[in-house]
């Protein structure tokens, strides 16, 4: 049938026919060679050919949600990227961060707005918070085959849930095993040392940018300490990537925006190297 619409200008009739809201098993059916999870898995590991990326850290606040995430990716014991973005808007009230496999990762966020885009174009209303967070959950778990040969993704997914009035913040394994996360969370190779740092500065009553400020200082600390998470850099001015989610909807801050909070967090490092310390009692 698609043979003889070439050159006609009519859609195949895939497009016409009814079917799922979802665009993932629209393109299933229709060319299913197209999805990430359908590619021809390598016959052993790959772990050190293909660029990774790390660190992502998300913290809640009243009103809304904020996700920062560091610019390296390293390809073994090399800097493949220095200014690779992993913080992604997944639709109006939504973002994602990748952490592991870059090609694969950016491939499966780029589906994920489709998808959401799809069901709202579909349904005509928007999915739920957490109909978005099953979905990227289903992805992922299509990626299994990929994970156990080393290329393994594992995204973080936050946004504003319209109906429950707050911020709130999903993580993943690479099962697609997903954990309704609380207060502050963090993934990639940095995120032990991010987690640690934002387990001190972290308080519920904080504001929008001092939330994006402990964000920040996390990521600091986490390059710090792990050698494939990105601190600033001032001379290039690469800078960590930070969204805010509200009820007013996704804003992803401006480089500038952003430097100014590194350049302070940096002066006082200067200072201080090991950073604010979390006040006792």
């Amino acid at each position: 049938m698609e043979s003889n619409t070439r050159g006609t200008g009519r859609l195949p009739g895939a497009f016409l026919t009814p079917g799922s809201s979802s665009f993932t098993e629209f393109l299933s059916a229709y060319r299913p060679e197209l999805l990430p999870s359908r590619r021809t898995l390598p016959t052993t590991p790959v772990t050190v050919e293909a660029p990774h990326g790390t660190t992502i850290v998300a913290a809640t606040f009243p009103g809304g949600v904020v996700m920062a995430g560091d610019r390296r990716a390293t390809m073994g014991n090399l800097i493949a990227q220095r200014d690779m973005e992993k913080v992604f808007p997944a639709d109006e009230y939504s973002c994602v961060g990748i952490a592991g496999t870059a090609g694969i990762a950016v491939e499966m966020v780029r589906l994920f707005q489709v998808e959401l885009e799809h069901y709202e174009k579909i349904e005509g209303a928007t999915m739920s918070l957490e109909g978005k967070a099953n979905r990227l959950s289903q992805m992922i778990r299509g990626n299994l085959g990929m994970a156990m040969q080393g290329l393994a993704v594992v995204p973080l997914y936050a946004g504003y849930d319209l109906d429950a009035g707050e911020g709130r913040i999903y993580s993943y394994d690479i099962t697609g095993g997903r954990s309704d996360e609380q207060g502050f969370t963090s993934v990639g190779s940095g995120s032990l040392f991010a987690r640690g740092a934002l387990k001190k500065l972290y308080r519920e009553d904080l504001t929008a940018d001092q939330t994006v400020l402990a964000c920040v200082q996390s990521l600091y600390d986490a390059a710090d300490e792990d050698s494939a998470t990105g601190g600033p850099d001032l001379s290039r001015k690469i800078f960590p990537t930070v969204s805010v989610v509200t009820d007013e909807g996704l804003r992803m801050w401006s480089n500038d925006e952003v430097g100014a909070v590194v350049r302070s967090v940096v002066g006082e490092r200067l200072e201080r190297p090991n950073g604010p310390s979390a006040p006792l009692g």
